[in-house]
């Protein structure tokens, strides 16, 4: 009988978790082709789904699938990677960077043996180890995107997005729910089917143990988990407490777990500005090079934008691969709110604009490297010479880093103090705003003209609550489950931002908006860019009250930084794109028009992307161009000749001691 009612409950159990799947199953379908069906008949919409990278119309209701381009797990650029993985068995030792020596020797490139193995093979190795049960455990949390695929592809996968959706969360938090409650049926059908041992249970229970039994139950538990062998040769314990640490599959890699994952070096510097804001000066480092570059992200971004393409396509190790020391800048504003004063209020942080990006936040990063590299090469310098800056920098900047960046150079050369650049480069750069799409003018008016009220109730545009944080961060991985409510998502966001053809939905999944932090918009930024399109001038912010203008700036108006292009001392190239519907070329091409009247050493060109294609994008042809305007800078060949020299005299008295240098 007992038998019995055990293979009833275990039938019951399945139908009610068949029925569930199939019903949700069902819903994200129904989901799924309602929204292909507003897609169709949104005019002009039919072929969103083309710039979707190869999603399918029907609906995947299983672990995140990877887009087409990647292939076998991994993208196709990283193939290598993936092949190292399967094919090479042997055991090695990647060692993190906070391990690696500083004696300046890094990877020279992707193709070189450091640069190209990455956690995952060593992952890979130990896997092949583990026993069934592990196997498990991991099949179910992590749910593997493709049947077929081997544990090794599972985890090669779960290095490149470790988030489960909305509706697959739901799933298994109902199937977890089916068997809690079919596990009490089964103990109360084993309590009426074995009365003698409930007996015994409740008695233990009303009754003190004994020493004898404590001894037993101890031995039994210590018996049943062997933790002295858990973990004993794991090669990898940071990925185990990364996954330990995000048990709610929210993807929160940092800007350092995509740099060390692909095997480059990295070191993370903590910058506090005048006014207190701590900012995170990121580096791939290559302490002996006489070269470097400051890459420095737009609105709403951070660092992740210059390495989220991957080896081949991200801008950062580009550079690095080139032999330039590489720099990212991240601007403040982010919900955690860094601050030197642990207390300050949420609408005292928010208090910032872009005059504070470029006044505030870039010379402190810039002083920063200037500091760091001038330390580090000062051993390099002969003896009696003395070169207040021994390398050369250059910047690029996206968006609104470009406008903050042009601030930066502008007003430093009407305080008299340096720069310390050498060349910038600027990708579809903010500053004039006169042509934009109507949800942006409307938006730029309703700002100018409700500033007042808005600024006392909304400090700054972010999600406040990890819960939503995380909320939002599933539901980016449910567009891409889904694909037909991605191109929905799509067409919506490129409909409000006036037809940029930009990828918005890939670029909401970066995990950088994540539960933990994402970055945030301070409602001084906005009202300061409708300022710009209202007056149609680069302007920095305006008070409003002349008294309040006349202490800042010396002058009742906030200064016209257009009117001072002719301060400009570097080489200055700018870049447009022909859908960018958000910077459109036409004000990119009036940057360009006032530096050539003001005599700056300025050249323009023009590529067809959307607005963020310039870094979430792989375009070879952008990337080519960005590396061809940092080679025309060489280091100094003047000092490194007279390095040279000295070396030569010092070797030429070590053999000749009676040699004479005049």
């Amino acid at each position: 009988m007992r038998r019995l009612v055990d293979n009833a409950l275990a039938v019951t159990k399945e139908s009610v978790k068949t029925f569930t799947y199939e019903s949700l199953n069902n819903i994200a379908r129904l989901i799924n082709g309602v929204s292909a069906l507003l897609l169709a008949i949104l005019v002009g919409k039919a072929n969103s789904l083309d710039g979707a990278q190869g999603w399918e119309l029907r609906p995947t209701f299983h672990g995140p699938r990877l887009p087409r381009w990647m292939e076998n797990g991994v993208s196709s650029f990283n193939q290598f990677i993936h092949e190292l993985s399967v094919d090479d068995n042997s055991s090695v030792d990647y060692s993190s960077a906070e391990d690696e020596p500083d004696d300046g020797t890094y990877p020279l490139s992707p193709s070189s043996h450091g640069s190209r193995t990455s956690r995952t093979s060593t992952h890979i190795n130990h896997d092949s180890h583990w026993t069934d049960w592990v196997a498990y455990i991991f099949s179910w949390i992590l749910l593997p995107a493709r049947k077929g695929h081997s544990l090794k592809d599972h985890v090669v996968q779960r290095t490149i997005d470790r988030r489960r959706g909305v509706i697959e969360d739901l799933h298994l938090a109902i199937e977890i729910f089916i068997e809690a409650i079919f596990d009490m049926f089964h103990k109360a059908a084993y309590c009426v089917f074995s009365p003698s041992a409930t007996f015994r249970i409740f008695g233990k229970w009303f009754s003190s143990p004994t020493a004898g039994d404590q001894d037993i139950d101890a031995a039994a538990l210590n018996a049943s988990v062997p933790t002295s062998t858990l973990g004993a040769n794991d090669p990898a314990p940071r990925e185990r407490n990364l996954t330990l640490q995000h048990a709610l599959n929210t993807d929160a890699r940092t800007c350092r777990d995509v740099i060390t994952e692909l095997g480059y070096p990295y070191e993370a510097i903590h910058v506090i500005t005048n006014d207190g804001y701590v900012i995170l000066l990121e580096r791939i480092p290559r302490r002996d090079a006489r070269k470097a570059v400051f890459l420095q992200h737009g609105i709403m971004d951070s660092s992740m934008g210059w390495v989220s393409n991957g080896v081949v396509g991200s801008p950062a190790f580009a550079a690095f691969d080139q032999g330039y020391d590489v720099f990212l800048g991240n601007f403040r504003g982010l919900v955690s709110r860094e601050h030197v004063d642990k207390n300050i209020s949420l609408r005292q942080y928010w208090r910032f604009s872009i005059n504070e990006h470029g006044t505030e936040d870039i010379p402190a990063m810039i002083d920063k490297i200037h500091e760091i590299k001038t330390a580090e090469l000062k051993l390099s310098q002969p003896d009696g010479e003395i070169n207040e800056q021994p390398y050369k920098l250059c910047a690029i900047s996206h968006s609104m880093g470009g406008a903050a960046m042009l601030m930066y150079v502008i007003i430093r050369r009407i305080e008299e103090k340096p720069h310390r650049l050498s060349r910038l480069v600027l990708l579809s750069p903010a500053g004039f705003h006169d042509k934009t799409s109507f949800f942006f003018t409307m938006g730029h008016y309703l700002c100018v003209l409700l500033a007042p009220i808005l600024a006392l109730f909304v400090p700054a545009l972010y999600i406040p609550t990890r819960f939503f944080r995380m909320l939002f961060n599933k539901l980016v991985r449910d567009f891409h489950n889904y694909p037909a409510v991605g191109g929905l998502v799509q067409t919506i966001l490129s409909y409000g931002f006036g037809g940029d053809s930009s990828n918005w939905v890939a670029v909401l999944g970066l995990p950088h908006y994540n539960m933990n932090d994402m970055p945030g918009l301070s409602f001084r930024v906005i009202h300061h860019l409708s300022q710009i399109k209202r007056t149609k001038k680069f302007r920095m912010y305006d008070f409003g009250s002349p008294a309040v203008n006349m202490e800042v700036y010396g002058s009742p108006e906030p200064i016209d930084l257009g009117e001072y292009y002719s301060l400009i001392d570097i080489p200055v190239d700018l870049v447009a794109g022909q859908k960018d519907q958000i910077i459109s070329s036409s004000m990119v091409s009036k940057h360009y028009r006032l530096m050539k009247e003001a005599g700056v050493d300025v050249s323009y060109n023009e590529f067809e992307y959307g607005h963020l294609d310039f870094t979430f994008s792989h375009h070879e042809e952008l990337l080519a161009f960005v590396m061809s305007r940092l080679q025309l800078v060489e280091p100094d060949l003047k000092h490194q000749s007279s390095q040279k020299k000295v070396l030569k005299l010092r070797r030429t008295r070590e053999a000749d001691p009676e040699f004479s240098s005049d």
